[in-house]
């Protein structure tokens, strides 16, 4: 089982630093921030912002490998704990396999991106490509109708979130439900999801 899990972890680093750079490379991220950035500095300003970038690209991959591991950390603590409050024990170790095979689906939203920005939108801008996200609350009204601090919640309210909801859910339930429980397996998880990770995914769009 352990050894699972590390392969597991391992392929979602590298998969997600592998999506990251072809969405840097294949969407020229760099030309758009040169571009937007003229609009404001004169040349040597931007040279003096990019240069040290292209310096940090070892910082920025082990930025984003220790972002995901934190992120698989804290949302398996969250769920082992709302299972605790239902009186259900589950293993941490099956928890943490869960949230990191459940991460995949994020991944798609990254390959969607791309796909869409190199052949469907392909004279987007930076800011267009920075708050898009797929089957999104937030690309139904558009970016520039709605107050700065309404993005973020409404970029959250996404189909691929609710697709994470209910598989996760659907996990939980068949690792905790009982003889004993009333109800389905589903019904049990969903519970246990919304009152740990719904909780505290509603209190950090919040703040």
């Amino acid at each position: 089982m352990k050894r699972k899990i590390l392969i597991s972890l391992f392929f979602l680093i590298f998969s997600t630093l592998i999506l990251s750079y072809c969405h840097h490379s294949i969407l020229n991220i760099d030309l758009l921030q040169i571009n937007e950035a003229s609009k404001t500095l004169t040349k040597s300003q931007i040279d003096q912002i990019l240069t040290p970038e292209s310096n940090n690209e070892y910082l920025n991959l082990i930025t984003i490998s220790l972002s995901i591991l934190i992120k698989v950390i804290l949302i398996s603590i969250i769920i082992f704990t709302g299972s605790i409050l239902f009186e259900k024990k589950i293993s941490i170790k099956n928890i943490f396999f869960i949230v990191i095979k459940l991460e995949y689906i994020f991944l798609v939203t990254v390959l969607f991106e791309i796909i869409y920005f190199k052949f469907v939108n392909t004279t987007a801008s930076l800011n267009e490509i920075q708050y898009f996200y797929p089957l999104s609350a937030l690309n139904i009204v558009g970016y520039q109708s709605v107050e700065s601090w309404f993005i973020y919640p409404l970029q959250v309210l996404n189909l691929f979130e609710l697709a994470y909801w209910l598989l996760l859910s659907y996990f939980v339930g068949k690792l905790a439900f009982t003889e004993k429980d009333n109800g389905k397996p589903m019904d049990l998880g969903f519970k246990i999801v919304a009152s740990s990770y719904g909780s505290v995914l509603l209190l950090w769009v919040v703040v």
